[in-house]
């Protein structure tokens, strides 16, 4: 009850409560393509060279968020041209601009003049942070992605699950696949506040794992995995305030532990079973 008359009195605990909601819808989203296309490793490689952006803004003395935004979203699209020219391995080019992005950001980090800043808050999150801009952006993204699928849902379902098959049909997959990378990396970079960069890639993946385990459908998978991420989301933040540790940890704990309970289900309906 404390809980939720502080949620109400102070402003930066509604802002926090706000920015669960949208981060889960559009990573619970976003998400579900990116398992269901095989990116996780995709979303890895944006997440941690989006800190080569963070590392230029400080040293430029610019708000961080717009440089790791800028950052995330050329490395995305060198990532998908890269790889779609055949110039080299998609596998092998995420590995490279996830390194040499870290290396950036530390690099640029030393640079910069004075006391080196703490950026334990874009590494593990620290959704306390979250300011009235962070939450606007974040709702018109959400607003966009939600628009996107509604209006697009067969052609990026094919594109998810077999690229050869949506060209078959006519679907432009190159622009499609195009537009979920810069989507992509807008997610990751305004959800990073929630759980940070290191633990931002289990947001996104776990949701949609947890409902896939318990359903095939493309649909209820995006749906589910929404509701999935935003109930992970407010747990991660309830028990941070009960326990006093990082919003972003608490998250990814309570979502393990739910995928860890429905993949335990049908092993204890089947030794259920054998008994009777």
């Amino acid at each position: 009850m404390d809980f939720l008359q502080e949620i109400v009195q102070y402003r930066f605990l509604s802002n926090a409560l706000i920015a669960c909601l949208l981060s889960g819808v559009v990573c619970g989203i976003m998400g579900t393509y990116i398992v269901c296309r095989r990116l996780v490793f995709l979303s890895g490689g944006i997440t941690h060279s989006s800190f080569g952006g963070i590392g230029i803004a400080y040293y430029l003395g610019m708000n961080p968020i717009v440089g790791a935004l800028v950052f995330a979203v050329l490395s995305a699209i060198g990532i998908e041209w890269a790889s779609d020219r055949g110039r080299i391995r998609e596998d092998s080019a995420i590995g490279i601009v996830w390194s040499v992005g870290m290396a950036i950001g530390v690099i640029f980090i030393y640079l910069t003049p004075g006391y080196a800043p703490n950026l334990m808050s874009f590494l593990f999150g620290n959704i306390l942070t979250v300011t009235q801009t962070d939450i606007i952006a974040l709702a018109a993204l959400c607003v966009i992605v939600v628009l996107l699928f509604l209006r697009m849902w067969r052609p990026i379902m094919y594109v998810a699950f077999d690229r050869n098959f949506a060209r078959s049909q006519g679907v432009h997959t190159r622009v499609i696949s195009y537009l979920m990378s810069v989507l992509a990396a807008l997610t990751i970079v305004l959800s990073i506040r929630t759980v940070g960069i290191v633990l931002l890639i289990s947001l996104l993946t776990i949701p949609a794992v947890i409902v896939n385990s318990l359903t095939r459908s493309y649909t209820k998978i995006t749906i589910g995995a929404a509701f999935v991420a935003m109930a992970g989301n407010l747990a991660g933040v309830w028990l941070s305030y009960k326990l006093d540790i990082p919003a972003g940890a608490a998250t990814i704990f309570v979502l393990t532990v739910a995928l860890i309970l429905v993949k335990l289900l049908p092993l204890l309906d089947k030794k259920r079973k054998a008994v009777a």
